[in-house]
């Protein structure tokens, strides 16, 4: 068998090739990765690159230090291939994020058949909870990306969703534990839920403008498809001869998290020109469009992870008759129109997308609560599967919002990254938001439909929000 290529051996070979033909002139110095072969560093010296400039710009890891995928020149040769090659890494590993993360909304409805004796208002808070610590977990994750690099942060974050899947695997097999204890290892698998956000602004660095709302919704739709797998595989894996074996739902995501900490190790790339900028990162968090964009995202991303937690619960105590295997459905579905918005989006302006989204999510609940008067369940599923299609859309297209309305607002890259990762901690805090309002209402009135209605005006208000900031004067003549 013949020795590989330089490109073959040394992925990383085609960025040092772009930037010796490419930027030597103009920059004086070129990238040279530490692990570049021989032949390459000769050729970036004949190219009229110093000893010295080598010295300043080689660095330690896997570290790509030039990069432009803005250049034409520079994408075709090689950058695209590296930045679609971290982009499926980086599916797979916020796949299995949104997986541990939301495990625990399919097992809770299996807990009584497990011997678990508990209130609706307790499983509420066990579907609710992962999602409140995975929000707060996606501002420090979002930080991370630049502080640490996206590949090193992937491995890291990867390999601690190993955490909750053991806690998992040991609370499921003793019915007499505490809720307390139950509520703590639920608490854990928040660590999925902060991978979407290192993933998302990771992601938003290695892809051109004019690719970024596909990238982000591939990125994101992976992710987020996540929720339906856990939900489908399941109740296929904790069904023994013995009977309900809970502790499978931990067991067989483990090997795979192996695997993605391995892959993510040997051929990811940290970007130099990602590295951290608190300042730039200050000025977004004090930017009024980061915090309108995240109220925004809430109702849609939140409806989203919100609805697919609450979901498999809502089916078994409104319809106990009906089987909870396709309660995957509806988190299926709203991953995979989620590409839909961000291409929609490139095309047709995040906003007029975004506003289509609320009005089709507000004539879905109200199907939903239709069918809970008159005991309808196909009404109930399709109006929810007509639901979390728009949740998808809706929640690609407020992402491809966010570099737009940045650029047009005079920001930056940076800025925008950091616009993604704290918009994403707000989203998901709908995935806490929404099962505790159906469990207040159910708690207050014996009922889910006031905690419909409450959804469908606050709907409107974003929608009118968006409306209001984004479909009118500059960002409408951007298409924004």
């Amino acid at each position: 068998m013949s020795a590989p290529t330089a490109r073959e051996d040394n992925p990383t070979a085609d960025v040092v090739q772009a930037a010796t033909t490419a930027d030597v002139a103009r920059d004086g110095a070129a990238t040279i990765p530490d692990a570049a072969p021989a032949h390459a560093l000769e050729a970036a010296r004949a190219a009229g690159i110093s000893a010295a400039a080598e010295r300043q710009h080689h660095r330690t890891g896997r570290w790509i230090q030039h990069w432009d995928p803005e250049d034409p020149t520079f994408w075709n040769d090689g950058g695209r291939r590296i930045a679609r090659r971290n982009l499926l890494i980086s599916i797979f590993a916020e796949f299995l994020g949104f997986c541990v993360w939301a495990v625990w909304s399919i097992v809770v409805p299996q807990l009584p058949a497990a011997g678990f004796a508990l209130t609706t208002d307790q499983m509420f808070w066990l579907i609710g909870l992962p999602a409140l610590v995975g929000a707060t977990m996606r501002i420090p994750y979002t930080l991370a990306v630049p502080v640490f690099g996206g590949r090193n942060w992937t491995i890291v974050s990867a390999a601690l969703l190993l955490i909750p899947c053991t806690g998992l695997a040991v609370v499921v097999q003793n019915p007499d534990v505490s809720f307390g204890v139950l509520l703590a290892v639920a608490a854990l698998a928040g660590f999925g839920g902060g991978n979407f956000a290192s993933s998302m602004a990771n992601i938003s660095f290695f892809y051109p403008e004019r690719e970024k709302g596909a990238a982000l919704g591939w990125n994101a739709a992976g992710g987020n498809v996540g929720t339906a797998a856990v939900q489908f595989v399941v109740p296929l894996v904790i069904v023994t001869s013995a009977g309900v074996a809970l502790q499978n739902a931990a067991y067989v995501f483990i090997p795979f998290v192996l695997l993605a900490v391995f892959l993510a190790w040997r051929f990811m790339d940290n970007l130099s020109t990602a590295k951290a900028d608190p300042r730039q990162f200050a000025i977004a968090t004090r930017s009024k469009h980061t915090w309108l964009i995240s109220f925004i995202y809430i109702g849609t991303f939140g409806s989203f992870i919100g609805f697919a937690g609450a979901f498999p619960t809502l089916m078994n105590s409104q319809f106990p008759e009906v089987s909870l295997s396709m309660a995957f459905m509806g988190a299926l579905v709203g991953s995979v129109a989620r590409p839909l918005g961000g291409i929609l989006a490139d095309r047709l302006g995040g906003v007029s997308i975004t506003l289509v989204s609320f009005a089709a999510m507000a004539a879905g609940t109200l199907g939903a609560i239709w069918s809970l008067g008159t005991h309808n369940f196909p009404v109930f599923f399709g109006s929810f599967m007509f639901l979390f299609i728009f949740t998808g859309v809706g929640n690609g297209s407020v992402y491809r919002m966010i570099p737009a309305v940045f650029r047009v607002a005079g920001g930056t890259a940076k800025m925008a990254a950091g616009c993604i990762g704290i918009a994403g901690a707000a989203g998901a805090f709908g995935g806490f938001l929404i099962p505790r309002g159906f469990a207040v209402s159910t708690t207050a009135t014996g009922s889910l439909v006031p905690a419909f209605w409450l959804f469908i005006a606050m709907y409107v208000l974003m929608a009118a929000t968006c409306w209001i900031v984004y479909g009118r004067g500059e960002m409408r003549a951007a298409k924004v």
